[in-house]
Formats: structure tokens, sequence, C-alpha cells
């Protein structure tokens, strides 16, 4: 047993041991919500307006308490600390539950399989979406909805507006075999990294330049270490808000449902706020000065379009090919086409 396992298990057992069954029932029901980026980001936000929700429904029944900014765990611990009930909730980038055992979520890593939030609330929204999140309760967790944060740009010290101007550059990236693809299909060399350690790195050349939404890059300073930014909007970054299962199930039948209105409309105010909130960030990239925005031209982004879209096939015996083939079906998209 990992230390942090250890720890874990002991923590969430001393402090059940601790609290009385009587005091349990008086007290309100506390829901410790971590996440790792920023409480000014759109998740954060999001984050914070359910709690508000979940506290005014439940007649303060439940106080929801937020963790951001990777104050309680970082990327590799907290799905980790979830199903051992240490946290009750969390909303990972969707790229986290490939390394679970769930591949299938790894579709929304596929770089241009969505062209727009039309396309994309299809699937999140929709009939694929619900399915996905099933698969995920035969490992302890209980998918809730899906949040949009919004389509990635790339950002490096050197301008990036054709597929040869990736080659041999450092480029961070989440955990994920789909988003390794896609750098080496453009000739970048990918790194690995939590989040939390990307600013750093940036500023010290341990890595050239990374992919985020404009909030993300905006909220981490990001931009006042990075010299270039390319409106590819190559690729999707969405979470998907999950609880640990044991927990939720044990939840009297009244209180689950006024969670789950609560978690429905703070869905619709995290993804109305994830688009306001990145239209935002990029204007606020362009008036520092620290940071030349270029938006590529059609046949630039085309060019990377067409690079990067053999991914899909490759993947394909990862991911499933039905699932992939669901999406086009859902999207309309025909790489054949391109």
């Amino acid at each position: 047993m990992s230390l942090l396992r250890r720890s874990l298990v002991a923590l969430a057992t001393s402090a059940l041991a601790a609290t009385p069954l009587l005091a349990l029932a008086q007290a309100p029901l506390v829901v410790k919500f971590s996440h790792v980026v920023a409480g000014d980001t759109p998740k954060g936000k999001a984050a914070e307006f359910f709690a508000k929700r979940a506290a005014e429904l439940t007649g303060g029944k439940v106080k929801v308490e937020v963790y951001a900014n990777s104050t309680l765990y970082k990327d590799k611990e907290e799905m980790e600390a979830l199903q051992l009930g240490a946290v009750q909730m969390l909303a990972p980038s969707l790229a986290k539950f490939g390394p679970l055992g769930a591949k299938e979520f790894e579709v929304f890593d596929l770089p241009f399989i969505f062209d727009n939030y039309d396309e994309l609330h299809r699937v999140t929204q929709g009939k694929v979406g619900q399915q996905l999140l099933g698969k995920l309760e035969g490992r302890g967790i209980k998918g809730l909805a899906f949040w949009d944060n919004g389509f990635k740009s790339m950002s490096a010290n050197k301008a990036l507006k054709n597929p040869e101007d990736f080659k041999g550059l450092k480029m961070r990236i989440q955990s994920s075999k789909v988003l390794e693809a896609q750098m080496r299909a453009v000739g970048a060399l990918p790194q690995v990294m939590a989040f939390s350690e990307v600013y750093q790195a940036l500023q010290t050349g341990v890595v050239d330049g990374t992919e985020n939404p404009h909030s993300n890059l905006f909220t981490q300073k990001m931009h006042e270490v990075q010299k270039h930014m390319s409106l590819t909007e190559h690729g999707y970054l969405g979470y998907a808000v999950i609880t640990n299962k044991k927990f939720w199930d044990g939840l009297p039948a009244d209180v689950r449902g006024q969670l789950e209105k609560a978690m429905q409309e703070s869905t619709v105010y995290a993804n109305k706020i994830a688009k306001e909130e990145n239209d935002a960030a990029l204007e606020k990239v362009k008036a520092s000065g620290k940071t030349a925005v270029y938006q590529p031209t059609p046949a630039e982004r085309l060019a990377i379009k067409k690079a990067m879209v053999k991914v899909h096939e490759e993947m394909a015996s990862r991911i499933g090919k039905d699932i992939i083939d669901t999406v086009y079906k859902e999207t309309g998209f025909d790489p054949s086409k391109l």
C-alpha cells in the first residue's frame, strides 16, 4: 500500500471514528470538493456556485467545502483520495479517466473531433455522455455531469502557424496517450506534467510550450512566460464532476435529489460562464502585450488539422472504434473528407 493510500485510509477511518452518529445526524453533512485550478476559473466559480446552491436547496443540511488550486490534492493524488473517501467530489479533466481504465473518455482528447460547442453538447448532454459516465460506476465512482472549460490554443516562445513550427518543441500535456500522439503528429515532444508545475516549467525552459483554454492560461499567468499563442482550437478541455459512489448512494433520497438539482443548475452556469470567461481571458492576454496572439488562416488551421486527425485512426484500438464512430455520427464529422 502506498504511503498516500495509508495516510488517506487512516484519515478517513479516524474522522469517522471521532464523529458520533448523533452528531452526524444533527450537524451539516460536509462534502469536500477538491480541484486543481484557480478559484476564478470557470470550474472554480462553478464549484462555488454548486456549494451555494447545495446549501440553499438542502436547507443547510449539506455544507460543500471547495478546495481550489491543488490545495488539498494534486493531479495524481485526487482520484485515489476520492475512491478512498477522503474527499467526496472532484471535477477532473476528462483526460484523467484513461489512466483509470475508462479509455473511452479519451475520445474527448482527440484533436479536431469537435468543431464547436453545438457538436460537443450533442455528445456531453446526450445519450452518449450518460453512457460514458455510467462506465465509471464499476470503479466506485458516480459521474454527475460534464462541465465545459473550452477549446484549447497552443502557446510557445515561437510563432505556431503551420505543423512544421511544432517540430522539436517540448510541449506540456496532461497524462494522455492521445495527447502524446497528437503532439508527435506535428513533430513536438510531449512532456507529461502536473498542472500546478507548468508555470515554473515554462518560466525556466523545462518545457517550451503547452495547450490550454484561455482562462487556464491567463489565470495561471502562463501568458507572462509565453511569447506566442496560436488560436488553433484544435482540442477540447472539459471536466466530469464525479463523486464517491458509496457516499452518493448512502445519502438520504431527498438530499440526493436536492444535490442533483443543484448540480443541474451548476452545469448550466458552468457551461455559460466557460465561454464568457475564455473570451474575456483572451482579451486580457491580448491587452497585456506580453503574448503575441495569432489567428491561423483557414488554410493553416486545415494543415494542422490534417496532420493531427490521423491520430483518430491510430488511437481507435485504444479508445474503441465504436465510441469514435458514435461521436462522428452525433457531430457529422467525416475525416475522409479532409
